[in-house]
């Protein structure tokens, strides 16, 4: 294992904080906290939508933190949800890093006797910025790779 490259202590620690990050926005989508999903943002954060990932053009942008609170809020409209991170991929530049994070986005909506399950596969594009010795999601593209929607039974 000759190309493994051997991390130092503060790369470990980047590494760590910023997939602490990730799992953190995951965790405010679920418990519906978007004033704690934004501040984990840049003030000058860049946030994109693409509802399908082959466009080149996204669906919505949103141009600084204090922007982020509808699109948080917009998860209110479901019963429940669960963010599920998959594999990341992080590359560090000394204050900055990018990445790659998968995710399995499942929100449950019931209306009386109609139940239903959408699960959006989302692959989110970062940049993260380190400011204060604290990292921050400095732009967020989020790319829906596709979408299912299926009734649920009790």
């Amino acid at each position: 294992m000759e190309n493994v490259k051997k991390l130092t202590l503060e790369e470990i620690a980047d590494r760590y904080a910023i997939r602490d990050l990730i799992d953190a926005y995951a965790f405010c989508a679920d418990t519906r906290d978007a004033e704690g999903q934004m501040a984990l943002f840049a003030e000058d954060a860049l946030f994109r939508v693409f509802m399908d990932e082959r466009l080149t053009e996204p669906t919505q942008v949103v141009n600084s933190r204090n922007e982020l609170a509808p699109i948080f809020e917009n998860l209110n409209t479901y019963t429940s949800t669960m963010h599920v991170n998959g594999q990341s991929k992080i590359t560090l530049s000394g204050d900055t890093a990018i990445g790659t994070t998968y995710c399995f986005a499942h929100h449950l909506t019931i209306d009386g006797e109609d139940k239903k399950l959408m699960v959006a596969a989302i692959r989110y594009y970062d940049e993260f910025i380190r400011t204060n010795n604290e990292w921050f999601f400095k732009k967020r593209d989020l790319k829906v790779a596709w979408v299912e929607t299926k009734p649920q039974h009790s």
